[in-house]
């Protein structure tokens, strides 16, 4: 699984949406699954970045661009994401993130 750090140099929402959809295109042909790294926010109540990547993903989720994302929290808390964890379980199951419940990741079925 390829991990995809948006956070780390801080970019606009903007420029980091468009990062992410290049980034799928790109790896649509070579990975099954990413790992998204866009930080919580450090306000505590989410950040930009997070927010516009989800929504993003449900716009190409809706649009079958991609075949299912997984918040990270999703993991520990109850999100309605149970019968997805388990279907793509094989793939992110080993990933050191997927017990934490960590709510500044995402990954994204390809």
């Amino acid at each position: 699984m390829k991990e995809f750090d948006l956070k780390s140099d801080m970019p606009t929402t903007f420029v980091a949406v468009m990062r992410l959809k290049n980034y799928i295109k790109l790896s649509r042909s070579t990975e099954k699954v990413i790992k998204v790294i866009h930080g919580y926010g450090s306000s505590g109540v989410g950040g930009k970045i997070r927010v516009a990547v989800r929504e993003t993903l449900d716009e190409m989720l809706s649009m079958r661009q991609i075949k299912a994302f997984i918040p990270g929290e999703a993991i520990s808390t109850p999100m309605g994401f149970d019968d997805v964890i388990r279907l793509y379980r094989p793939l992110i199951g080993r990933d050191p993130d997927f017990r934490k419940g960590n709510d500044g990741i995402t990954y994204i079925v390809l």
